[in-house]
Formats: structure tokens, C-alpha cells, sequence
């Protein structure tokens, strides 16, 4: 049974750190393309940051270019996203997705396709 669970999330101050992680069980984290989006109150569902398990490709959203920083623990199967600089845009509720149909490059990540599975996700808020 796929499952993935996220923690870490909280509340802090504009220009905080934390950093989330994505524990999966039924896989393994490095077999399928696999990201972290987020989603804010009465906003769409937005990728982040993701890796393409066929090309290698790993996808920021320039949003989180140069403060985000996703990577991945194969012997503890655990996905994490390094968040720094955070500031008031970054609250939302951040979810971790994967698929096994070897989606590649970054237009999975960037428009949201479809994600056979999901966590249910870890609030951040950010605020001062």
C-alpha cells in the first residue's frame, strides 16, 4: 500500500526556515517522479519543486528558485524540502505527489498533472 506522510510544516516569521519531510512507505522514494506542490486559501494547487525519475530532472518553481532546495534520502525513504528566506507568500498547505507513469522534464511539476498519490499535507505559515 502507497502511502506518503508529511511533517515538519509550522508557524514562523518572514524570513524563517524549516524544512519538510515526506516519509513513503509501498515504494521507493527514488523509483517514480516524485515533488512537493502547495496550496494556499482559494488558490489553485501549485508545483514547487520536483524530481523526474526519468531524465533526472529537477524542477524549482521560480517563485522558490534560489531559497528551496528539494532532495531525497534513499536508505530512510524520505523526501525533504529545505525552505529558506521564507516570506508571507509562502503559506499554504505543502503536499508531496508521486506517479509511476515516469513523468519527465518539468511540465508535470509546473501544471500539476495528475498524481496517482498524495500525502495529506503540512501547513506552513508564515507571518509577523
Amino acid at each position: 500500500q502507497v502511502q506518503l506522510v508529511e511533517s515538519g510544516g509550522g508557524l514562523l516569521h518572514p524570513g524563517g526556515s524549516l524544512r519538510l519531510s515526506c516519509t513513503v512507505s509501498g515504494f521507493n522514494v527514488n523509483a517514480w517522479s516524485i515533488g512537493w506542490f502547495r496550496q494556499a486559501p482559494g488558490k489553485g494547487p501549485e508545483g514547487v519543486s520536483c524530481l523526474s525519475h526519468s531524465d533526472n530532472y529537477i524542477y524549482y518553481a521560480p517563485s522558490v528558485k534560489g531559497r528551496f532546495t528539494i532532495s531525497r534520502d534513499n536508505a530512510k525513504n524520505t523526501l525533504y524540502l529545505q525552505m529558506d528566506s521564507l516570506n508571507t507568500e509562502d503559506s499554504a498547505t505543502y503536499y508531496c505527489a508521486t506517479d509511476p507513469r515516469g513523468y519527465s522534464g518539468s511540465s508535470w511539476c509546473k501544471f500539476h498533472y495528475d498524481m496517482a498519490y498524495r500525502g495529506k499535507g503540512t501547513l506552513v505559515t508564515v507571518s509577523s
